[in-house]
């Protein structure tokens, strides 16, 4: 049999794209499903709904769930279901403006750390190490109160906490790459530091980043509201969910659950669906996972 006979019925190798391999991955379908309820909902459900999330007496007082009142309303005649849905708005740009602050910063200390090492690398990692000796919620609370009660406070501390998660996956993945041939080849053609880990390192790192940046989106958007709950985030009357849990603790034990139990169920369904998708994301960049035998 000759070579060209040989060849043509060995099995070739494709990559499945990345897309057909997510579609696949049920329970990412599901997390991206939560995904877009609460990103879809909070830009247009604020913009079409007849009533306004901080308008007052626009139905009876506590309210319970109804046809005209979905999720009922509060102690102001507000309508709940407006708020929450208001609130996936605030919560999801909270979440967003942290972990970009985390990635801004955490990425580029990593990869300074990973690539020249040495006494800069180990200061650096040992700042992080530092930060993560501290619980994240207790250390996000100091900060906040140090910045001053406010959302911006706490997007900031929230992100702030986060940095050393991605400073250490940088720094990883940095001195793995560092070592590869085609690093070794850009150094030898005369490559600028700066050019190696803007052209070759970061590019060839961005699958773990993306992955821990959907991952934190949930922690990001809990911790949130857990500062909004304790007076050191948002502040009422914002429809931002941690605050509607807190205005609602007063009245769990005389009956209203639907004050706590619709926000609560936003802050958990939100959470897992960045789970979920961040978890069927890391399936799906694996390389070992990209490669279909095709006939």
């Amino acid at each position: 049999m000759s070579s060209a006979a040989i060849r043509s019925t060995m099995p070739v190798y494709r990559p499945t794209p990345i897309w057909r391999l997510l579609a696949s991955n049920r329970l990412a379908m599901v997390g991206l499903a939560f995904v877009l309820l609460w990103t879809l909902g909070g830009l247009l459900v604020p913009l079409i709904w007849q009533f306004s999330p901080t308008e007052t007496g626009v139905g009876p007082l506590l309210d319970t769930p109804s046809l005209q009142h979905p999720f009922g309303t509060d102690n102001f005649g507000r309508d709940i279901f407006a708020r929450v849905f208001a609130g996936a708005r605030i919560s999801l740009w909270m979440g967003l403006i942290s972990v970009s602050v985390s990635l801004l910063i955490g990425v580029p200390l990593g990869a300074i750390a990973g690539y020249f090492q040495g006494v800069t690398g180990g200061i650096i990692m040992r700042v992080m190490d530092a930060i993560l000796a501290f619980p994240s919620l207790v250390l996000a609370m100091a900060i906040a109160a140090a910045l001053g009660p406010g959302m911006s406070s706490a997007m900031i501390a929230v992100g702030i906490v986060g940095i050393p998660e991605f400073a250490r996956i940088m720094y990883s993945q940095t001195v793995s790459l560092s070592q590869r041939p085609f690093v070794e080849a850009g150094r030898a053609i005369g490559l600028k530091d700066r050019q190696i880990l803007m052209r070759h390192v970061l590019p060839n790192a961005m699958s773990p980043i993306a992955v821990r940046a959907t991952l934190g989106m949930g922690y990001a958007i809990l911790t949130a509201a857990s500062l909004s709950f304790i007076g050191l985030g948002a502040k009422p009357p914002s429809p931002e969910w941690g605050v509607m849990i807190a205005d609602a603790r007063g009245y769990i034990i005389s009956g209203e659950w639907w004050l706590s139990t619709f926000p609560g169920i936003a802050i958990a369904t939100s959470i897992l669906g960045f789970n979920l998708f961040g978890d069927g994301l890391r399936d799906v960049l694996d390389p070992r996972l990209r490669t279909t035998a095709v006939k």
